[in-house]
């Protein structure tokens, strides 16, 4: 019982974190590099993540937003385990991000968002179990002429990754309430930011990371049970720096411990299979981006 709550509990993570990071990104185009070091389980990971989406004016001040995300993870397995981690040493995920945005009044839109994604090891091209299907219904509201902006972000998320019949919850907010200062509350992320000079930003954080991904060619484990995906849930603590060569062009970069962990083979059923990593260790980011604002 308590271990179907926690298989369920990591996939809510792993939802809340795709959905709200695609819901929250103002980004246009984003190149991105992680780095793990190895682990004390003999797991030395690397994510590249590359992203564009192009908005499309519909009316004075309605856009339909096209975009694509890939992520490619890329694992080296260092100690031995006992079944073969050939089909796990590359991870891939494709989405395709249709979402329409629609102005209600000065302050308030309404963001509906569909992501139909592939994710798997692709061994044998592409497999039914491979597909998932996200989607987000959202209200925005923003208020950048005001002595403090911020933006408040309310709606429901549905995603078939998680197994869960119903929409989940989401709530995030940003302020900015100094001229050096801001902070954003919610999930996956939440921060604080000081704005050095024109230029330069740094930052604290603590944020959500996951994925969750099909496994073709089942891997036969110990006790005689397939695991047939792949997961991870993370809860990441982080300091963090970015310069701004202009006002929508930057690069970053961040030091952060997963201070909370735990990558699983997954049966059929979705249940924890076999534990491949539940210890923290140090998480490096750096990255590219332009962005709307």
């Amino acid at each position: 019982m308590i271990k179907g709550k926690v298989v369920a509990l990591s996939g809510i993570i792993i939802t809340l974190f795709s959905t709200v990071a695609l819901a929250q990104t103002t980004d246009l185009f984003r190149l991105e590099y992680t780095h793990i070091p190895e682990n004390d389980f003999g797991i030395r990971t690397s994510r590249y993540r590359a992203l564009a989406n192009i908005p499309i004016k519909m009316g004075k001040e309605d856009y339909l937003v096209a975009g694509t995300e890939y992520n490619t993870y890329r694992f080296d397995f260092n100690n031995p385990l006992p079944f073969s981690t050939t089909t796990l040493e590359e991870l891939h995920i494709i989405d395709v991000n249709l979402g329409y945005i629609l102005k209600l009044n000065s302050y308030w839109r309404v963001v509906g968002i569909v992501t139909p994604r592939l994710a798997s090891n692709f061994v044998n091209g592409v497999e039914n179990n491979d597909f998932l299907f996200n989607f987000s219904a959202l209200a925005w509201k923003e208020r950048r002429d005001v002595e403090q902006p911020f933006r408040l972000i309310l709606g429901l998320t549905f995603n078939s990754a998680t197994g869960l019949p119903f929409p989940l919850p989401l709530i995030n907010y940003q302020k900015k309430f100094h001229p050096n200062w801001s902070y954003t509350l919610g999930i996956p992320r939440m921060d604080i930011k000081f704005y050095m000079k024109d230029k330069h930003i740094l930052q604290t954080a603590l944020f959500l990371d996951g994925y969750f991904v099909n496994i073709q060619n089942d891997i036969l484990l110990p006790g005689n049970i397939l695991g047939t995906s792949v997961s991870l849930s993370a809860l990441v603590g982080s300091l963090g720096y970015q310069y701004k060569i202009s006002k929508f062009i930057s690069f970053y970069g961040l030091l952060g411990y997963s201070l909370v962990q735990e990558g699983l083979l997954r049966d059929g059923n979705r249940d924890r299979a076999f534990t491949l990593n539940d210890e923290g260790n140090i998480y490096l980011r750096t990255g590219f981006k332009i962005s709307i604002f």
